[in-house]
């Protein structure tokens, strides 16, 4: 059986805040050994101060701004999606005024494993129990419409199942099935989250077998490497690599301008 509830109570987050001993005190003694705590990211950025003024977003968006991979204008003005330097690609950056004070966006948390390891190590220390850690954003998905939430940061957690090299029920051979564990936790704690009920953490129950040491890999693993994504170019970055490879091939006379 799998249980996933948000935690009721929670004050509001201020930079410098304790997210441990107030997710501690928010659980009251109901956490158990193997739970999964998923806590929404902007939660960690409020606490780890990641805010700029509103006014200088876009130029957030471009000093958190690793790589361009496409942009598109629109009546609201543009839309960048960019590899950040987490490795990430996501719209803006991660950089978003939602759920956020006046006058203020937030940025993603520096190193979302380092925090959520900090968080889980501290949780343990709390509350006595091996309990897991994963930091949620909403990331939009090519090829699909709508969004939904991904692990961003992990500690304490296989973010993975590897189920290559078992079989399935009829006895087949599974050879490329690695389930995107920690992600598929993150959406199910953005199903009882949601977006704008002021509940930023969702307890999950059910998957002990999946919770473990804090130095077991971050989600930073779920990012597959360049040379192994077939889709790492994006329309903008096609287009640049194209462009610029027949200006090559015209200068030294193998292409047509």
């Amino acid at each position: 059986m799998l249980q996933v509830w948000a935690l009721e109570g929670l004050p509001e987050v201020q930079a410098g805040d304790d997210l441990a001993s107030m997710i501690a005190e928010a659980v009251a003694g109901s956490i158990s050994d193997g739970d999964i705590v998923a806590i929404t990211s902007k939660i960690v950025s409020k606490a780890e101060g990641r805010q700029v003024a509103a006014a200088d977003r876009e130029q957030a968006i471009t000093d958190q701004t690793v790589r361009l991979v496409a942009s598109r204008e629109h009546a609201r003005g543009v839309t960048r999606i960019v590899e950040n330097p987490q490795g990430l690609v996501m719209a803006a950056a991660g950089v978003d005024s939602s759920n956020a004070p006046d006058g203020v966006v937030l940025l993603l948390p520096e190193d979302p494993d380092a925090s959520a390891r900090a968080i889980a190590a501290n949780l343990r220390e709390l509350t006595g129990k091996q309990v897991a850690v994963i930091l949620t954003d909403t990331l939009g998905r090519p090829w699909r419409e709508g969004q939904t939430d991904a692990a961003i940061g992990a500690a304490g957690l296989r973010v993975v199942d590897d189920l290559r090299g078992t079989r399935d029920a009829s006895g087949h051979l599974l050879e490329a099935t690695i389930a995107a564990v920690a992600d598929e936790i993150a959406g199910a704690a953005d199903l009882v989250k949601g977006k704008a009920g002021g509940m930023p953490v969702a307890v999950i129950r059910g998957l002990a077998h999946l919770v473990g040491d804090l130095d077991l890999p971050g989600a930073r693993a779920l990012i597959r490497p360049a040379d192994q994504d077939m889709f790492r170019l994006g329309s903008d970055e096609a287009w640049r690599e194209g462009f610029e490879a027949g200006l090559r091939a015209a200068e030294h006379g193998g292409g047509e301008r």
